[in-house]
């Protein structure tokens, strides 16, 4: 805790902003558009990798939190004051960092796969800065930051052979279904297994929501997968007005699907997990099946004659 406190004495109203900011290159939304920027627009090879490392550590991430349960830092010591502004996104056991391994997951994939120095030296900042922000908040420790970063990193490496196989449609209907059938176990293992009765139930509430989270999007890329290689094989590659419109349009309707399906859905499931993994599938269908549909006529009233 040492190290908290200090980083505790030095804030001040300027700094807890930047870093505030900094921080949310780590959250899901971020994590979401960087990923269907890579699949839409630049690499579908790349967004399948990016997606991979990152879902995989998300399930690792979320075990290791339930197993371990360690509380926050504000929680282990009552003297302890975090940056309110972070307290919102602070949910779960603080061990591992989320957002150090979302972050690490698809930087780290971007600077694996890129040759521009500068691409891999401005990613491994943008890593660094955020894993210090989790700290300089006071919503992690230096272990927690320090075990997501190593985490990430090992998956960054041994899944980058994903990256160099994607062109294969078996190996990549074989890797989805596998994402699916991992998150199905996790699912069904935080559902069912018998916790302690000192679990935090809203830590254990977390550990579910991103199972049903996980299992949802995996079913929506596997099916995403066969109809892309056998039917659309659609083109990422447009004139930047139409990157443009591609990415402001289907990122403004994706997340508009995310948000809007939740109260209906909850309501006709009562709640349960297979809400979630329903609104989470159908926005993974329509950004990866749905949306690719329209990138030829976008490319074409893009184009100059």
């Amino acid at each position: 805790m040492q190290l908290l406190y200090f980083l505790e004495s030095i804030r001040n109203p300027v700094l807890d902003a930047i870093v505030s900011l900094i921080t949310h290159l780590g959250g899901e939304t971020v994590f979401i558009v960087i990923a269907l920027i890579f699949y839409w627009c630049i690499d579908k090879k790349r967004g399948y990798y990016i997606l991979s490392v990152c879902f995989i550590g998300t399930l690792v991430n979320q075990f290791l939190k339930l197993m371990f349960r360690i509380p926050r830092p504000w929680v282990k010591d009552p003297d302890f004051t975090i940056v309110e502004a972070a307290r919102e996104e602070a949910t779960g056991y603080s061990f591992p960092s989320g957002h150090t391994q979302n972050v690490t997951g698809y930087l780290g994939g971007i600077a694996r796969t890129s040759k521009r120095r500068l691409v891999q030296i401005i990613s491994i900042v943008l890593i660094v800065l955020t894993a210090f922000s989790r700290m300089y908040l006071g919503v992690h420790t230096p272990l927690d930051v320090g075990v997501s970063l190593v985490i990430g990193a090992v998956l960054v490496f041994a899944l980058h052979p994903i990256y160099k196989k994607a062109d294969d449609p078996k190996f990549l209907y074989g890797l989805m279904a596998g994402m699916l059938v991992i998150s199905v176990i996790y699912t069904a293992f935080v559902e069912n297994h018998a916790w302690p009765s000192d679990i935090d139930p809203d830590n254990l509430a977390s550990g579910i929501k991103n199972g049903w989270t996980l299992t949802g999007c995996s079913a929506a890329m596997v099916i995403a997968c066969i109809i892309d290689t056998k039917k659309i094989n659609f083109e990422t590659k447009a004139p930047f007005l139409g990157q443009v419109i591609k990415i402001a349009v289907g990122l403004g309707i994706a997340l508009l699907l995310k948000s809007v399906l939740k109260a209906p859905l909850d309501a006709l499931f009562n709640g349960a997990g297979i809400a979630r993994a329903l609104r989470y599938f159908i926005m993974v269908m329509f950004a990866a099946v749905v949306w690719p549909l329209a990138f030829p006529f976008i490319t074409k009233i893009t184009t100059k004659k």
